[in-house]
């Protein structure tokens, strides 16, 4: 009598030992076709985030300021990928991340607009950074 995970009692042993068991049926292809997508989308606005910094050490504010504030738009609706939009926007706007939501946006809003308008590069640098303390207190 074999005992243990090698053992034919269970059906469903060998199961947790490739960790791709999900994705091998039609039905989960698309979860998995999604959660690419997310990581992704992901991946994507968080290196806009981090490589715009380069272009912050050359001195143009403006363009600092919009890509930085496309990597935080494009991370933070990644994953409406695999939730969907209804259900991130619910949850975006929760009772506990309400007030960090509204002001994590309205701080997006208004970082593009002073840097576009005004392109002032001491009060960009400083949206940028409360935008990133709204960032962590949404987070």
């Amino acid at each position: 009598m074999k005992f243990g995970f090698f053992s034919s009692e269970f059906s469903d042993q060998g199961t947790a030992d490739d960790g791709w068991f999900l994705y091998k049926s039609p039905a989960n292809w698309a979860l998995f076709s999604n959660s690419k997508s997310e990581t992704s989308s992901f991946v994507a606005g968080a290196l806009l985030s981090i490589l715009s910094t380069l272009i912050l050490l050359v001195g143009n504010v403006v363009a600092f300021c919009i890509i930085y504030s496309c990597g935080n738009i494009i991370s933070l609706f990644s994953l409406t990928f695999v939730v969907g939009i209804p259900k991130q926007i619910k949850t975006m706007f929760a009772p506990v991340r309400f007030w960090a939501t509204i002001i994590y946006i309205s701080l997006l809003a208004l970082t593009l607009a002073m840097s576009i308008w005004l392109k002032n590069f001491a009060l960009s640098i400083v949206l940028v950074c409360v935008q990133f303390a709204a960032l962590v207190w949404y987070s």
